[in-house]
């Protein structure tokens, strides 16, 4: 379900800690910049935080990285590479901080309009927590696509080996 109100920062960290027990693989959680739209899908629930972005990114980090059932895949927006300081000042000063934030993480850059749309093919089935940010510098929107924890595609791929290799018996 989506919903708009303004948060506190207890608030957001609070409906995190609820929510994340309950996602798993295919749910997504995104830290927004704040001009980031409200989307529509009912799967997609949107909080207002009030906190500065990279402080969001990290608590998000934090608790997936503490979590035993999830691990996630980061994705970013391309355009922000492109992003000149003259158009938005404080964009070298970010991209500086996000990387050194995001440091032993993977991170896959893609444009943004790609990202919004996979975020609302998601939603369809499975839920997206969004959480908007006091962030005024385009593109800066991190997203967190979850995966099980506990099991990896080298795991996956020796499963449907396993599977294939028993049908042509």
């Amino acid at each position: 379900m989506s919903n708009f109100a303004p948060s506190g920062a207890s608030d957001w960290e609070l409906r995190l800690n609820a929510i994340l027990p309950l996602f798993g693989h295919r749910n997504w959680i995104v830290v927004a910049d704040s001009a980031y739209p409200l989307q529509s899908r009912p799967g997609i629930e949107t909080v207002v935080s009030g906190e500065d972005q990279l402080t969001v990114v990290r608590a998000v980090l934090d608790a997936i990285r503490s979590s035993l059932h999830v691990r996630a895949q980061v994705h970013a927006d391309k355009e922000l590479a492109f992003v000149s300081e003259q158009d938005s000042p404080g964009v070298t000063d970010y991209r500086q901080q996000l990387s050194a934030l995001l440091q032993g993480s993977t991170v896959k850059y893609t444009l943004h309009e790609e990202i919004i749309t996979r975020l609302d093919s998601f939603s369809e089935v499975f839920n997206v927590f969004i959480i908007k940010t006091n962030m005024t510098i385009p593109y800066t929107s991190v997203f967190f696509e979850l995966d099980c924890g506990y099991w990896n595609p080298g795991a996956r791929e020796r499963l449907q080996q396993a599977m294939l290799f028993a049908d042509l018996k």
